[in-house]
């Protein structure tokens, strides 16, 4: 099954997007260092050295690996965070380096091993060397180093007389291999670093949109009850002073009172309907931050949220909305809740809530299901109940939609 590009943005546009795009990174570090280490065994099996040789390079093709590692993970964690530089590491790591390729360099001179070995040997090490210092230092530092040790371990290489058409071929790879494997090691710092920020921006967007909409609803609801208001104090005031000298101009001002302040009803009703139209992605975020108010781990699967037209995410919103109040009134001494915004089709919309804490019974009336049920019919929605073992409730809205023409 092929995975597209919209996909993977759906997969890490979620709360734990960006901590899954990071294990991610690490696994592949973890990947090159058994890279390297089946390398070094490829080299031992086709080498002619002799036992001495084979324990030498393994042990130090192992120590190599192991170190790479460290210092992959180590610059990750300062390129991100921009904690400490990790510099004792990138010391080691190029003494290491050096060593193996002095070491390389005097096994060709002795005559331990030919020069087609020194060739694999010389590229292999340059390029795993050439990734973590690139990550862990700056552009300019690391570039510098980098360069400096593939130029210090190639030159080494000629003086301990690899042929001409051998060492031609050694520099050419390593020209290739030890730029790509550095501009690789940052692009993938920088990849991490944009998702993790991509991130941080749309929690800040959402939490703007949250505060944006109380501040209008605030808004509309001082500017429809403040004149009333007014006028409806001082109408009152009039009338009972004209009450108190029994005048009957009283009566109808109270009457203009009365129509005053069925007025501001409808008016308020009509902010108040306006307020409640559900947006997806702000119920999403508050949802979230309501739950983990209540102690409750909440993890959420945006999925193709941007998406989706303007009446589906109206829809979808209301069910978080009573999902999450069902899950706060009626779940028992819940702990997580998982939200998954998915589509079943090219024009079907799925979202599926779980939590635990559940009765072990169907929750009866009064949960707020039954009335959330009859709002999704109007867009052709279904919505499904179901309780699993463990106190586990699942709730699985669907809502298609009609494509453009």
């Amino acid at each position: 099954m092929s995975v597209s590009v919209e996909d993977w943005v759906e997969r890490l546009g979620g709360q734990d997007g960006p901590e899954r795009y990071r294990r991610y990174a690490v696994g592949s570090v973890g990947f090159l260092a058994l890279t390297e280490v089946g390398l070094w065994t490829i080299w031992m099996f086709q080498s002619d050295g002799d036992a001495p040789v084979l324990a030498t390079v393994a042990v130090l093709g192992a120590v190599h690996a192991v170190v790479q590692f460290m210092l992959w993970r180590s610059a990750l964690s300062h390129y991100l965070t921009a904690g400490r530089r990790p510099t004792l590491l990138v010391v080691a790591y190029t003494a290491l380096t050096l060593v193996m390729a002095a070491v390389g360099c005097v096994l060709l001179s002795s005559g331990r091993i030919g020069a087609g070995a020194l060739t694999s040997y010389m590229v292999w090490l340059l390029m795993f060397w050439a990734g973590p210092p690139a990550l862990a230092l700056s552009l300019r530092r690391g570039a510098a180093l980098v360069a400096v040790v593939a130029v210090a371990a190639l030159a080494g290489a000629g003086v301990a007389g690899l042929p001409g058409p051998s060492l031609v071929l050694t520099v050419s790879a390593s020209v290739f291999m030890v730029p790509f494997m550095a501009t690789a090691s940052r692009a993938s710092g920088w990849s991490v670093r944009l998702i993790e920020q991509l991130a941080a921006a749309r929690e800040t967007q959402s939490r703007l949109a949250v505060a944006e909409e109380r501040l209008r609803f605030g808004r509309d609801l001082h500017d429809v009850l403040g004149r009333n208001l007014a006028v409806v104090a001082l109408k009152s005031e009039l009338a009972a002073q004209l009450a108190r000298r029994g005048l009957p101009e009283a009566e109808e001002h109270m009457v203009e009172v009365q129509r005053i302040a069925r007025e501001s009803q409808r008016e308020i009703r009509s902010v108040v309907r306006g307020y409640r139209t559900a947006d997806l992605h702000t119920e999403l975020v508050g949802a979230r931050s309501v739950l983990e108010a209540a102690g409750i781990d909440c993890r959420i699967e945006y999925g193709p949220a941007g998406r989706l037209p303007p009446d589906v995410q109206s829809a979808l919103g209301w069910v978080v909305r009573e999902g999450t109040t069902n899950v706060l009134r009626h779940a028992q001494a819940a702990t997580r809740c998982t939200m998954a915004l998915r589509t079943a089709g090219p024009t079907t919309a799925l979202l599926v809530m779980e939590n635990d804490g559940a009765p072990d019974t169907p929750s009866g009336g009064g949960t707020g299901l039954a009335g959330l049920r009859e709002r999704l019919t109007g867009p052709g929605g279904t919505l499904t109940t179901e309780h699993q073992p463990g106190g586990i409730f699942r709730l699985t809205a669907r809502i298609p939609w009609e494509e453009d023409a």
